[in-house]
């Protein structure tokens, strides 16, 4: 069946594939949280997504190769959820979203920590997380310093500092 697509327009193909409630938020989820299986995605949710509309978005990721899809060598019923090169290339417009929300929107001082560190580090910073995705969800050789557990341990250490429980 052929695709049909409002326009051939850059922004509109990226809507049509990104620009639903929730599509960003499971890569995010993926990409900052290291959330693979789907009961981590559904538990761990901020925003707390409906399990159905979960499996929807899933299944829309990997059909627009933005998220792949294998079985859990420790666990049979389990599956994980990795980010395709893609998916990976989104950090940029990622970490942009975040700069403007925390400029423009009521933020929470935990959940705004990675975006300020992201858009403090700029473009080194989001090169050195895409290699770290890369070799996290495709296998590419890792090579320098973490930047995800960086981004973790400040989320962390602001929602100590706010007595936020972390999920």
């Amino acid at each position: 069946m052929e695709e049909r697509h409002r326009s051939g327009c850059p922004i509109n193909l990226t809507l049509e594939v990104l620009g639903d409630r929730w599509s960003l938020i499971v890569i995010r989820d993926i990409m900052f949280g290291n959330r693979r299986h789907f009961r981590e995605l559904l538990s761990h949710s901020h925003e707390r997504i409906a399990s159905n509309i979960l499996a929807d978005r899933l299944k829309r990721l990997m059909e627009a190769g933005l998220l792949t899809k294998r079985d859990d060598p420790a666990h049979r019923q389990k599956a994980i959820y990795s980010l395709t090169e893609a998916a990976i290339q989104l950090v940029p417009l990622l970490a942009h979203m975040g700069a403007w929300g925390r400029r423009h929107r009521p933020v929470t001082p935990e959940l705004a920590i990675r975006a300020q560190l992201l858009e403090e580090g700029g473009p080194p910073m989001w090169g050195a997380f895409m290699d770290e995705l890369r070799s996290l969800h495709l296998g590419a050789p890792a090579n320098g310093p973490s930047v995800l557990t960086g981004l973790q341990a400040a989320y962390e250490k602001v929602a100590a500092e706010q007595n936020i429980q972390i999920p």
